[in-house]
């Protein structure tokens, strides 16, 4: 099978396109053909090796998984003995947390019990892919900050594959919702539910003369500081940016008014399971920015790693 390969931490160009043997299932396991999957900002670190504590649970000197990756669409080709939820040739989607799973590959292995939900239906794959690692994160982010029909929001980042999600989630409950991005992308946001856009190019939304309730930063460049003025008060704020955001959950319970919600969900397939539900209702639907075939996905993680990208990018894993 082909696989993106490294054996060291780097940028883009430490991948290669690898022929490797055919894993087997065992038990519990289920064979899956991968036919898509997203190049990401998780994907990106995980590449680089940093920040360096992630190394900790990659791999010091050197990866663990060898192969990049962390989510999937594809088709089950086989199962273990034990398997009871999956057949052959169901459609399946599946995310094994930002740390990497190696699922930029033709085939992989995936336990039954782990995050993956059977595909919505008339889904095509790249599809399918696009409402993974994005709107796993954008859910967790959403359920963390409970909110509710009065409140308002302000989304950071409003075009990626969080800020898009991020926009769809919160206009579930009702809520009004400032979009930051770049103007040429007004439409496309308010097709997702905002009901106002700021270009941060013209404008610096941190000098915005309204507060909010709810502060969404799903680019992780916005620390709570800068954007704590924008709050009302018992007003909540949380950011895709990690571990840096928990000093700040910390403080914030027990000093002021205004909080920072550390949003950490291991509740993978609930949440896969809730989003396939929200698409086949007809009330969530993916953003593509491009495609790459696997053997150009250098090219994909070069591109993310600009920043510029629209929802996400998909790798398609041909024959």
């Amino acid at each position: 099978m082909k696989a993106a390969f490294r054996s060291r931490y780097g940028r883009h160009d430490v991948l290669s396109i690898k022929e490797l043997d055919t894993p087997i299932p065992t038990e519990n396991e289920v064979l899956i053909r991968v036919y898509a999957a997203t190049v990401n900002r998780s994907d990106c670190h995980v590449l680089w090796g940093k920040p360096w504590v992630m190394r900790l649970f990659t791999g010091i000197s050197k990866p663990k998984i060898a192969i990049t990756g962390c989510d999937f669409a594809g088709q089950v080709e086989a199962i273990g003995e034990q398997v009871k939820t999956f057949k052959v040739g169901d459609k399946v989607m599946g995310f094994a947390g930002a740390l990497g799973y190696g699922t930029h590959t033709q085939y992989i292995v995936f336990p039954e019990n782990k995050g993956i939900v059977q595909m919505p239906a008339g889904l095509p794959y790249e599809q399918a892919a696009a409402c993974i690692e994005g709107a796993f994160y954008a859910l967790g982010a959403v359920r963390a900050l409970n909110p509710t029909s009065k409140q308002s929001a302000l989304v950071i980042g409003a075009t990626g594959a969080i800020g898009s999600a991020t926009i769809q989630f919160l206009s579930m409950y009702g809520i009004p919702v400032t979009a930051v991005c770049e103007a040429e992308n007004t439409e496309l946001v308010q097709s997702l539910g905002a009901t106002r856009v700021i270009d941060y190019k013209t404008q610096d939304f941190t000098q915005d003369d309204h507060q909010y309730d709810l502060i969404v930063d799903a680019v992780g460049l916005y620390a709570f500081s800068r954007c704590r003025h924008l709050l009302k008060p018992n007003g909540s704020y949380t950011s895709s940016g990690g571990t840096s955001n928990l000093f700040w959950a910390l403080a914030t319970r027990f000093v002021g008014n205004k909080k920072v919600v550390f949003n950490m969900s291991f509740k993978i397939k609930e949440g896969l399971a809730y989003i396939k539900e929200k698409i086949e209702g007809g009330s969530f639907r993916p953003v593509i920015d491009r495609q790459y075939p696997l053997a150009r996905v250098a090219e994909a993680f070069e591109y993310v790693a600009t920043g510029k990208k629209l929802g996400n990018v998909i790798l398609t894993i041909e024959n």
